[in-house]
């Protein structure tokens, strides 16, 4: 159908809402609560446009494109509309821009420049609201929400875990957990999400730069960081290069100006994970036991798992996550090689991950009362590390990781993808029980962004089920069809966040599908370009067997790589 848009004609498909069809045609209408590909709620009323001829203000989220009908989207009745509701969003809000974290990035603050609201016009009561902090890994400031809901419904609807909700009721409403107690006692899972989504600098994640700046500052420490497969295709958005850019090079030069002592690359034990997780999937197919197997890489799904599926911790590989393994790794065979004491080796690692800060903080992540992670920061926050060190790194020239721990195949690389991990284990475990290489290593069934895929890969007469879910709450289906019965698939590779680590909770905030998808491109061109594309080819990998860890699954193995998990009983 056609409809008329601002005096001009535009094609419109039917049950197609406005927004929709003003964003195809390059009209920019503003929002706060819409969600792309979400059921639109129409909540805060900032996308509103003019009907002409009636004068009737509508919500263009909401409401259905209609035959003939005409729109206004800049009348002066509708931006009138929208800094009166913008007035009355910022008449209570806190006048600290210059100390939030979102300075900068903040839709509000945005807004407020675009529709020219430079004053108080409107003034409500400040309310003090209880500023938590309970969590280890995101920081919660009810007074700067503006109560938008996206933060609800992405925790509700994507990842299916409702920590969060409106409580109370007319102008006393706030988003808070359950009995609004502290985040930490909720069913949060950390993974960040919702921080993505916010608006505003309601919800930031919990930073350690004091810690990692002291060890930096002290003689006595030796300071070791290590960042994730993402970090290096990730980066570069939040340093002003174009999306997905490989950065790897230049931010060891950078970290190593910032003054870390070593650089290691966590895709290094990623292939160490693979080693031990090929192990165990053969071991548990060969045996018929605690199938399938699913991945235990991702934090959040691993707390999501305590609390709402339980009786899945069995069939949870025992492995650590990468992060976990190299920083367990560095405080024993890295420590010995290198003759510093384990005690004075202060580990950072570098994630696209929330989550993260919390596995860092768990017990079942010590060694000798010594964490195998010191402290974490997350793909924003070394941007902002990078700036407060002065470190240009449109200047740098690019340098390699140390050595040993320091080489890594592209399998370990992939992992930042949905998928990835999956399609690294195969590989290995393909030429474990064959003692060939797989003829084609790229596995495009478990590749892309659907938040569920499932394959069957045939090795000599076995027929492995593989299934590949991104998102909590596909996650959540998936599980719930095994519970009823479902017996047909053996391994199984969960991430909390949808398409996996380069949409993590910790990574640049107002990414579009498209800086996404260019960050997944990246890390497979990178697959495509290097020569070792088996976690069972890095030397590294293959040295640190054969001088300290002797065999997967082995007894040093256990005690260093390996972990349990419980059942955790929180407020739902």
């Amino acid at each position: 159908m056609t409809i008329e848009v601002n005096h001009q004609p535009v094609e419109a498909r039917k049950g197609e809402y406005i927004l929709d069809v003003l964003k195809r045609n390059g009209i920019h209408v503003p929002t706060l609560c819409h969600m792309k590909d979400r059921f639109p709620s129409g909540a805060c009323r900032m996308c509103l446009v003019e009907l002409e001829g009636s004068g009737r203000l509508i919500t263009s989220c909401s409401y259905p494109v209609e035959e003939g009908m005409k729109v206004l989207t800049h009348s002066p009745k509708v931006v009138e509309a929208r800094k009166t509701i913008l007035e009355l969003l910022l008449a209570n809000h806190p006048d600290d821009c210059l100390y939030c974290g979102r300075n900068g990035n903040c839709e509000l603050q945005k807004l407020s420049s675009r529709l020219g609201v430079r004053e108080r016009k409107i003034r409500g009561q400040k309310k003090e609201l209880y500023l938590d902090r309970s969590s280890v890994s995101i920081v919660r400031d009810p007074a700067k929400c503006i109560l938008c809901g996206r933060c609800v419904r992405m925790c509700e609807e994507v990842m299916g875990v409702s920590a969060i909700d409106f409580i109370n009721r007319g102008s006393n409403t706030v988003i808070g957990t359950a009995y609004n107690m502290g985040l930490n006692t909720s069913s949060c899972v950390n993974c960040g999400q919702c921080i993505l989504v916010c608006p505003t600098g309601a919800l930031t994640e919990k930073n350690q730069f004091g810690e990692i700046r002291q060890a930096l500052d002290d003689p006595e420490k030796t300071v070791v960081v290590q960042y994730a497969p993402a970090i290096s295709v990730s980066l570069a958005e939040e340093i002003g290069m174009e999306p997905g850019k490989d950065v790897n090079g230049i931010l060891n030069a950078a970290l190593r100006k910032i003054g870390f002592d070593y650089v290691f690359d966590t895709s290094m034990s990623a292939d160490l994970t693979i080693m031990e997780e090929s192990a165990e999937l053969i071991e548990r197919v060969k045996k018929g036991e605690n199938l399938p197997l699913i991945t235990s890489c991702c934090p959040a799904w691993i707390k999501f798992a305590e609390e709402f599926y339980p009786d899945f911790l069995p069939r949870i590989s025992t492995c650590k996550s990468p992060q976990q393994m190299m920083g367990a790794v560095i405080k024993s065979y890295w420590a010995e090689h290198t003759g510093i004491a384990p005690e004075n080796i202060f580990s950072v690692s570098i994630m696209p991950c929330t989550a993260k800060k919390f596995e860092g903080h768990r017990e079942e992540m010590m060694q000798k009362d010594l964490p195998n992670v010191d402290a974490v920061i997350t793909t924003r926050e070394l941007a902002s590390f990078i700036h407060m060190y002065g470190v240009d790194m449109h200047r740098l020239e690019p340098e390699m990781t140390d050595s040993p721990l320091g080489a890594r195949s592209t399998a370990g690389k992939i992992f930042g993808a949905s998928g990835g991990v999956a399609e690294a284990a195969i590989r290995t475990a393909y030429y474990k029980i064959t003692g060939k290489e797989l003829a084609q290593f790229r596995i495009p069934a478990v590749r892309g962004f659907m938040g569920r895929k499932e394959t069957r890969i045939h090795i000599n007469g076995l027929d492995l089920g593989v299934a590949v879910v991104s998102g909590l709450g596909n996650a959540r289906e998936l599980l719930d069809e095994i519970r009823n019965g479902r017996d047909d698939i053996h391994f199984i590779e969960i991430m909390a966040c949808p398409g996996g680590c380069i949409n993590g909770g910790g990574q640049h905030i107002g990414a579009d599908t498209g800086a996404i998808q260019a960050r997944s491109s990246a890390l497979y061109e990178i697959d495509d370009r290097e020569p070792i594309k088996v976690s069972h080819k890095n030397p590294d990998v293959v040295s640190l067997y054969n001088r300290f860890l002797g065999s997967p699954l082995g007894e040093l193995s256990h005690r260093l790589l390996h972990t349990s998990y419980q059942e955790r009983h929180v407020l739902k």
